[in-house]
């Protein structure tokens, strides 16, 4: 069965969702090795989610407890995070649920701004990390599939995806009631990943010109030309957080890359300099100045909400200003998502199903086989009566077929392997949808 161990920005403080975002040892391995009955991991970290996806072998007695408890000592082990300071901060999801609740996050809708495009790249990285560390399964491999197929459609039949913003472009909105010509700003970029790649553009739709770059890794000079940017060495990039009027940070880094101290050195590096100095950039200090910290873990550090004339925005920030009635996803992608689910299910249940149609269809043609024996034995000239036995046989056989299949894609498939067991004494070697894992399935309740 399907497990996931949710930890989100509706459950837990960026604060906590930071320490998980950063673990010392991939977490994926740890789940997977914790006990046999773990049958694959997939972990999507992203800065507003912390979430395990599990496959668990369902006859397993407990399997969802077992599930819960591997989940939890690998992020211990890896983040050094106890389970005791967990709890209350997530969810737990099982069965038909995992499905749609991972289609919704792979589609956006459940973003700190419902509709932003990046989540999706992202559970796809999920998928393909596993891959290389061998710990996805045959079924998390199709549930992280569709997931793609989901949130595809839901991205082309709906307008979330053009109605929905991304963290970059909301963190530019929330600041632009303050920037009165955002051509005269100057901006600072820090960091040269696809976050900032997404920044320069959308920069530049709010009419910034005057952008430069600096990467704590080294790779501003060729960012730089690539986007048309001014890059920032090292050694100047002091002098340039204290001459921008807007810094901008968006990098992977787990150390703080600018704090209150490089404004420090930025504004005493620029003292020095005027010191008869001609030519000189005049700054103007008394002039508001704005930090957009969209890191996780954070990239600014907090001491620089203390620097005179700084403000500083972050996401947990953004996500309190965040216009909750412009975000909510239109009923039309709720409906694709639940459909989309609905049907990872149904086949689902099918597949668990198979084993109780084979079961019954062999003991059949296991009875047919004597008869026919005995219908040879005493000369059935022409095969005529065997024909009339097979033909019987493959008409009787095909309601309780269709049946079980009916039954399994509403979640009654323990019934029909009931009935098995009651009519024909037929057992069923691997109950998947037995009465036991199916009131498993439906019993779990939100962990957190």
């Amino acid at each position: 069965m399907l497990l996931c161990v949710s930890a989100s920005h509706k459950t837990a403080s960026f604060d906590l969702l930071e320490r998980l975002s950063v673990p010392a040892t991939p977490v994926a391995p740890l789940i997977a090795e914790h006990d046999e009955c773990v049958q694959g991991a997939v972990v999507v970290a992203t800065c507003n989610r912390f979430e395990a996806y599990v496959d668990m072998d369902e006859p397993v007695t407990a399997a969802v407890a077992l599930g819960i408890e591997a989940t939890l000592a690998a992020i211990e082990s890896a983040t050094g995070v106890p389970a005791s300071e967990l709890e209350g901060s997530y969810t737990v999801l099982g069965g038909s649920d995992v499905a749609e609740h991972l289609f919704s996050v792979a589609s956006g809708l459940e973003s700190v701004v419902v509709g932003e495009g990046e989540i999706a790249g992202q559970v796809r990285r999920a998928l393909n990390e596993s891959r290389q560390l061998g710990t996805t399964s045959a079924e998390l491999e199709r549930l992280f599939q569709r997931a793609s197929e989901a949130q595809r459609g839901v991205k082309n039949s709906t307008a979330i995806g053009r109605a929905g913003r991304s963290l970059v472009r909301l963190g530019l909105e929330l600041a632009d009631s303050r920037i009165a010509d955002w051509s005269t700003q100057r901006v600072l970029l820090v960091g040269t990943g696809a976050y900032a790649a997404a920044t320069v553009a959308a920069l530049r739709d709010q009419g910034a010109e005057d952008i430069s770059v600096y990467s704590p890794s080294g790779r501003a000079a060729k960012f730089s030309v690539k986007h048309g940017l001014r890059a920032v060495s090292a050694e100047t990039f002091p002098s340039a957080v204290a001459h921008a009027d807007l810094v901008i940070t968006c990098t992977t880094s787990e150390n703080h890359v600018l704090s209150a101290a490089t404004f420090a050195a930025g504004r005493g590096a620029y003292e020095t300099a005027v010191d008869g100095a001609a030519g000189v950039c005049p700054v103007d200090h008394t002039a508001r100045r704005l930090v957009i910290d969209l890191g996780l873990p954070r990239n600014v550090d907090p001491d620089v909400a203390t620097v005179p004339g700084v403000d500083l925005l972050d996401l947990e920030t953004i996500r309190l200003h965040a216009p909750l009635e412009e975000l909510q996803a239109t009923d039309a992608a709720r409906d694709l998502v639940r459909d989309a689910a609905r049907r990872f299910t149904s086949v689902g249940e099918r597949k668990n199903i198979t084993p109780a149609v084979v079961a019954l269809r062999a003991h059949v043609f296991g009875v047919l086989d004597a008869e026919v024996a005995r219908v040879r034995a005493r000369g059935d000239e022409g095969g005529q009566t065997e024909q009339a036995l097979r033909h019987l046989v493959g008409v009787l056989l095909h309601t309780p077929t269709t049946r079980a299949h009916e039954l399994a894609e509403t979640g009654r498939a323990d019934e029909y392997i009931d009935a098995l067991s009651a009519l024909f004494g037929i057992e069923v070697a691997d109950p998947a949808g037995s009465a036991a894992s199916v009131a498993e399935r439906r019993g779990i309740a939100d962990a957190g």
